[in-house]
């Protein structure tokens, strides 16, 4: 299974970035694919997931502001962050649990700041 994340970059708060991940090695179109961040010295925390048909579920303090889509096609993931908030700096990964293991990407950074 791998999982590759990409997108990260400097933004200016206020402004957008969207973050993408392939998948191979897992049935993707079957598979919740999650987003999870983790912040400088700070626990990884979810930022939300997507399920096989679609539903997603988001934290609290990125609601509104992100957005999860899935291509079952491509086999990718991708995160749509807008209004982005110094407080939103961080390594962001993606995720999946596939055959009672979890999965993580190897993080793609972003970090908001004026």
């Amino acid at each position: 299974v791998q999982l590759q994340a990409s997108g990260g970059g400097s933004v200016q708060p206020g402004g957008s970035l969207r973050l993408s991940c392939s998948a191979s090695g897992i049935n993707f179109k079957v598979n919740t694919m999650g987003w999870y961040r983790q912040a400088p010295g700070q626990q990884r925390e979810l930022v939300g997931n997507i399920t096989s048909g679609g539903a997603t579920n988001y934290s609290d303090s990125v609601k509104g502001r992100f957005s999860i889509s899935r291509d079952n096609v491509w086999r990718k993931v991708y995160l749509e962050m807008n209004s982005l908030k110094p407080e939103d700096t961080g390594v962001y990964y993606c995720h999946t649990y596939f055959r009672l293991r979890n999965y993580w990407g190897q993080g793609t950074e972003v970090t908001v700041s004026s």
